[in-house]
């Protein structure tokens, strides 16, 4: 019995959860006079729905969790605001976007082994170019790759990725991109790395 507790706490104080909790709470302490200013103008405004967007999502193993996240986009305090989350351990700091439940990528074996996270390698290069299915592909490589060092180093560049982040480019019509009455146009496995399995 004693050993079974042993290994329980253990998994609960791998260094990634460690990091999450210092960190996080860390971080929810410093937002807490922004967050409180936000909620404040927002029920000033008394915006339709509220002054929370709430819904469940998918998190570790596959389980639901209700996700709750202010009704703003500014300064990314809509992020900010899933903190509580963080501490409590239905988010990592680093992870896959949390997806809503239902959607068919949520279902993914690969994608139920770590918890869903503020940000994460796809949420870095959010804005860019990439071609559609490069999201759920750079997801998984963080599953299957991840450590704590990458966790650092995608938190260190995530101030300047937020702060820099430009719209994501409008696809051109149809009759306007190349390829698209048949000639030259990408398969989607054009841009996957070599022996790259896609998520399914």
């Amino acid at each position: 019995m004693a050993r079974r507790h042993g290994r329980r706490l253990a998994r609960h104080l791998e260094p990634k959860r460690l990091l999450d909790l210092a960190l996080g709470s860390a971080l929810l302490l410093l937002a807490a006079p922004a967050l409180a200013a936000a909620a404040l103008t927002l029920a000033l405004t008394r915006p339709p729905g509220g002054v929370r967007v709430r819904d469940y999502r998918t998190g570790l193993n596959g389980h639901p969790f209700l996700l709750s996240s202010l009704r703003t986009r500014r300064l990314r305090l809509d992020l900010l605001s899933r903190l509580p989350h963080v501490v409590r351990g239905h988010l990592s700091l680093v992870g896959p976007a949390p997806l809503e439940i239902g959607t068919p990528a949520a279902a993914a074996p690969w994608r139920q082994l770590v918890r869903p996270g503020l940000t994460g390698l796809a949420q870095l290069r959010r804005g860019s170019a990439l071609p559609w299915d490069e999201t759920p592909l750079l997801d998984q490589h963080y599953v299957e790759h991840h450590w704590i060092g990458l966790d650092l180093a995608i938190l260190v560049r995530t101030p300047a990725a937020v702060l820099l982040a430009a719209p994501a480019p409008r696809a051109a019509p149809a009759r306007h991109r190349p390829g698209a009455h048949g000639q030259g146009a990408l398969s989607d496995t054009d841009h996957r790395p070599p022996r790259y399995i896609a998520a399914e």
